[in-house]
């Protein structure tokens, strides 16, 4: 131990020494904090260097004037941005920053020794250390949260701005391809578009509680998929058909496609998704599952017509009219079998013909014609529409 000189003197005397092996130190620390703090390797050596330089000169500042810098005086926000984007999560951040504060502690109790400064005075100035260690530490930490949360909104959006322009069409072949390979999906494989609501008049808070669960099923089994909140739904691709359980979810599945052609998979996803709706149901729909009624609920003008001509003349029969209209659909729906009518609806056969006659009489239909059929099932599956109305009106139409 050097000869103990006066307080300031071996105060400047340490703070001195210190900065003298300012660059080997920061060399020791960079290798300590690569082998420890293996994230810390994505960050290049030329900026570690920056942020040391600084830090030991804020260091040696605290030590000479035992003042600790307002929160407001130390600013990390570029350093913690720089270390989100390299992939360096928080705990590693502050695994380093102690990491290096205690290499800078170390070479001031040492010097400090060397020089014979008062112990008093190495109390305090170690305190005061500590004291930034914990300013800086939870700057680092609120900085270094904000800005993973911009970070993950950023992503977020990117990846509804891909997915809106996948389901929309507006995307370059370029684009698909490299954003598949961001997003997980394999342009080599089919994918059907998906849209989806809640079965309850959806919201959007719903709409946000509604997208986990839906991915998670959607992903079942090591399937890929990708889906997001767009506009009034959670759309997105999806390998194969979700089974949803309990979940109380109404959608839409396209037919299968290549990822540059999904944009009409997806049109059709939405049509179905408003069938479905339109008459109550729950549950995952595609084109086979609902057929020609999805028509139904798209042509509101010829729902119009067709209710005009085909069931609206039974409401001059009051209750007896209702009863025929219940014996006209479960004729068509059993296949013409009178007596398969009779006996779901507990009445006598003859009492079939006589409402099968009647409806003929009161609507000028014949139940022998094809077309007639044909037109008479359309009737009562838009009655079928929901809420309960005698048509859907135009707002209801597809887009």
């Amino acid at each position: 131990m050097t000869e103990a000189q006066p307080g300031a003197d071996a105060l400047e005397a340490v703070i001195t020494g210190m900065r003298a092996q300012e660059e080997e130190l920061g060399s020791r620390v960079h290798a300590d904090v690569a082998d420890h703090v293996p994230s810390y390797r994505a960050v290049p050596l030329e900026l570690l260097d920056e942020v040391w330089a600084r830090h030991f000169a804020r260091t040696l500042e605290v030590l000479r004037d035992g003042r600790v810098p307002a929160s407001q005086e130390i600013d990390e926000a570029e350093v913690a941005h720089d270390r989100v984007a390299r992939g360096v999560s928080l705990g590693d951040g502050l695994r380093a920053f102690r990491r290096a504060l205690g290499a800078i502690r170390d070479l001031f109790i040492a010097e400090a020794t060397r020089h014979g400064l008062d112990p008093l005075v190495v109390v305090d100035r170690t305190r005061a250390l500590w004291e930034l260690a914990d300013a800086e530490s939870l700057q680092i930490a609120s900085v270094h949260r904000e800005a993973e949360v911009s970070a993950a909104l950023f992503d977020a959006h990117r990846r509804a701005a891909f997915l809106r322009g996948l389901l929309f069409g507006t995307l370059s072949a370029a684009e698909i391809h490299s954003g598949a390979a961001i997003y997980g999906l394999d342009p080599s494989r089919a994918y059907h578009a998906i849209r989806a609501r809640s079965s309850t008049d959806s919201d959007a808070e719903r709409l946000e509680r509604l997208e986990r669960p839906l991915d998670a099923l959607c992903r079942a089994h090591g399937r890929t998929a990708m889906v997001a909140v767009v506009d009034d739904a959670v759309a997105g691709v999806v390998e194969a058909r979700p089974a949803p359980g309990e979940l109380a979810v109404t959608a839409g599945l396209g037919p299968a496609t290549a990822l540059g052609q999904v944009h009409r998979s997806f049109r059709t996803a939405g049509r179905l998704l408003d069938a479905a709706r339109a008459y109550g149901l729950r549950g995952v729909y595609e084109l086979g599952d609902l057929s020609w009624r999805v028509a139904v609920a798209s042509e509101p003008e010829l729902a119009e017509l067709l209710l005009d001509q085909y069931l609206r003349p039974l409401a001059a029969e009051g209750e007896f009219g209702a009863l025929i209209e219940e014996s006209v659909r479960s004729y068509l729906e059993s296949g013409r079998h009178i007596g398969a009518v009779a006996q779901s609806l507990h009445v006598h056969v003859n009492t079939v013909r006589y409402r099968l006659r009647r409806y003929e009489e009161l609507t000028g239909a014949s139940l022998e014609e094809p077309d007639t059929l044909i037109e008479i099932s359309w009737a009562l599956a838009a009655r079928a529409l929901r809420p309960a109305r005698s048509s859907p009106s135009p707002r209801d139409a597809l887009d």
